[in-house]
């Protein structure tokens, strides 16, 4: 396995695609929060990660109004996402339900689990939840 894992390095390595790249394909995807109520793309953009919604429930979209975001569906709520070097992304998260941005640390805890982390108020006040994949 180990031999597998190092002829699949070099290889692209060899056709050079950064490791950073390789690492994006493990999150590229659908993934959905705890409740089920909104499903966002992770996709690579530009030389990051950003994750837009591609589906929300009434309810969602309806509390998402309330605070200012207009159409839930198509907003970007992770940006910039870039490997932190410990398996770890970083980048940014938009909260549509409090209109805050904050920063965000992005984890793949498997290959079908993600744990989404955003502090606010210097990073006194988080929240962190556990995104599964879809599909």
């Amino acid at each position: 396995m180990k031999q597998l894992f190092a002829k699949a390095a070099l290889l692209l390595f060899v056709v050079g695609i950064p490791a950073a790249a390789a690492g994006q394909g493990a999150l590229a995807g659908q993934w959905k929060n705890p409740k089920g109520s909104v499903v966002v793309r992770l996709a690579p953009c530009g030389k990051a990660i950003c994750g837009f919604v591609t589906h929300a429930s009434e309810h969602a979209q309806e509390v998402a109004r309330k605070n200012g975001t207009l159409n839930l569906i198509g907003t970007r709520i992770l940006s910039g996402l870039r490997p932190a070097g410990d398996g770890s992304y970083k980048g940014q998260v938009f909260d549509p339900k409090r209109n805050v941005r904050a920063p965000a640390t992005v984890r793949q805890v498997d290959e079908d689990a993600i744990e989404v982390r955003g502090c606010a108020v210097w990073g006194l006040v988080c929240k962190e939840q556990r995104w599964t994949r879809v599909g």
